[in-house]
């Protein structure tokens, strides 16, 4: 890891963060896979957060950043750009304080991601290929209507209440010596390891990005920030250019290792929690599931919460991954 000087993220902010949300989100269940602890040789646990609030720990920092903004920056109301599990927890966190908010996702964010955040009270605005230019277009408008931002990783109080989950995950697992969680801006893996980190040092933090979009991974590789041309991956809760500067900066300093799953390796992770978990997970949820049924992070002997981070998939895109399956075994 390298040094970085004084970063801003202290054990109080989490704990802060905590006490801000802790009556509005729900400490999701951290569950002991058999199936993953006897294929990795590990004890392996799930931490739920697709049985989050609107299917996502995103709504964790959301809430976070929009409870604590000043009431002068509140009453303008929020705009923000998202794929789709951000966008669900700012048109949350928003309608629970009453404000306006605005959010423009990518003109091709699944319908079911749109829907549901027309559901929460935002006014949704589509527009652009991809979250980058949803993301300057939102700027766009904050600008022409002075309303405030909200970012979907790139904001130490975002980072601050993502990073409630590694608080949950100790407080249920207090001997977890590895944590694994994905990677897309960065916002979950700076606040899960910030937090971890500074409580116990010799935790073991592995960040998991789909390849198609490996913004961070090659980041952390040049030793400075990389920004792709294009994304491909059908985890599009993680499809992201380029990476948070602040996310950067925490990931550099407190994240041990990335690693990266295919296409394919996804697919199969949906495909296990379907089959095997009973549940209905999405691409950037399963990341790190599909990182160890690929044998790409070694566990085995150790205590490791695997971050489920969301359950939002497109019905369509899940009925194509197994449309698939089936066709390779027919």
């Amino acid at each position: 890891m390298n040094n970085l000087v004084n970063p801003n993220l202290k054990q109080q902010n989490f704990r802060e963060a905590m006490q801000r949300i802790s009556p509005f989100v729900h400490n999701t269940p951290l569950e002991r896979n058999r199936t993953i602890s006897e294929i990795t040789g590990g004890q392996v646990y799930f931490k739920l957060e697709n049985m989050q609030k609107t299917g996502s720990f995103k709504i964790r920092g959301a809430a976070n950043k929009i409870f604590s903004l000043p009431k002068h920056e509140a009453v303008c109301g929020v705009i923000s750009a998202s794929a789709g599990n951000h966008a669900q927890g700012v048109a949350w966190a928003a309608n629970a304080c009453g404000v306006p908010s605005i959010v423009v996702m990518p003109i091709h964010a699944p319908k079911a991601k749109i829907k549901a955040t027309e559901n929460y009270g935002a006014q949704v605005v589509l527009h652009g290929q991809s979250y980058y230019e949803a993301y300057q277009y939102a700027r766009f408008l904050q600008n022409e209507r002075k309303m405030t931002f909200i970012h979907a990783f790139d904001d130490e109080a975002v980072i601050a209440g993502q990073g409630t989950v590694a608080l949950e995950i100790m407080s249920s697992l207090h001997d977890v010596d590895t944590l694994i969680a994905p990677i897309g801006g960065g916002g979950l893996m700076a606040g899960l390891a910030a937090c971890a980190k500074q409580y116990n040092p010799k935790i073991k933090v592995i960040g998991v990005q789909a390849a198609g979009a490996a913004a961070m991974f090659n980041s952390l590789e040049a030793g400075s920030i990389n920004c792709l041309t294009e994304v491909k991956t059908i985890a599009d809760g993680i499809a992201v250019k380029r990476p948070g500067d602040i996310t950067f900066r925490y990931i550099q300093q407190y994240v041990d290792e990335v690693v990266l799953v295919k296409e394919e390796e996804i697919a199969e992770g949906i495909l296990f929690m379907l089959e095997r978990g009973k549940m209905i997970t999405e691409g950037a949820g399963v990341s790190g599931v599909a990182a160890l049924l690929a044998n790409k992070i070694d566990v085995s002997g150790r205590k490791t919460a695997v971050v489920v981070s969301g359950g939002n998939i497109d019905p369509l895109t899940l009925s194509s991954i197994i449309a698939n399956k089936y066709q390779q075994v027919s």
